[in-house]
């Protein structure tokens, strides 16, 4: 099933392993056989899947658009803003760094289930390219409530986050 994105929380030594890589398909390569297996497996706490719900979530926190580099900061880092490490094909690589980090945790905090609603809703539907319902609105905060925690947990071990979706 394609569109399903997570966010790692990854340390220093993982992201330099993760850069290290002269091709997009050879750091795909590594977060497939070696961050998603070990996060998967060993280390549930530091990952947080959003299902499908990403898109909503990166528009509703951001300007409407999917874009790496528009909206407001620290918000558009939450899920797709931040360094794109992948260029290739329909993959979607974004490195938030640890500063960015404790400001995306900071910031979600505030962000009540009321605001997350109203945001919701002022979706173009359009851009969207899903019609808007209730139903949509409170699967992206179930998915959103558990990025939240993982942003605080990375927050506070100093960590990076990596958001990856296979479009």
């Amino acid at each position: 099933m394609g569109c399903l994105g997570v966010h790692f929380a990854l340390a220093a030594e993982e992201v330099a392993n993760l850069k290290s890589f002269e091709s997009d398909s050879d750091r795909l390569e590594y977060l497939q056989e070696q961050i998603e297996v070990d996060y998967f497996e060993e280390y549930p706490d530091l990952k947080a899947e959003s299902d499908k719900a990403w898109d909503a979530m990166h528009r509703l926190l951001g300007d409407g658009d999917l874009s790496y580099y528009t909206g407001p900061e620290p918000l558009r880092f939450a899920v797709i803003g931040g360094e794109p490490l992948h260029a290739e094909g329909d993959y979607i690589m974004s490195l938030k760094t640890p500063d960015q980090v404790k400001k995306v945790a900071a910031a979600v905090s505030s962000i009540s289930k009321e605001e997350f609603k109203t945001r919701y809703f002022a979706i173009d539907e359009a851009k969207y390219g899903f019609p808007k319902s209730e139903e949509d609105c409170e699967y992206t905060w179930g998915w959103f409530s558990d990025v939240v925690t993982l942003f605080h947990r990375a927050a506070a071990e100093d960590r990076y986050v990596l958001f990856t979706a296979n479009q």
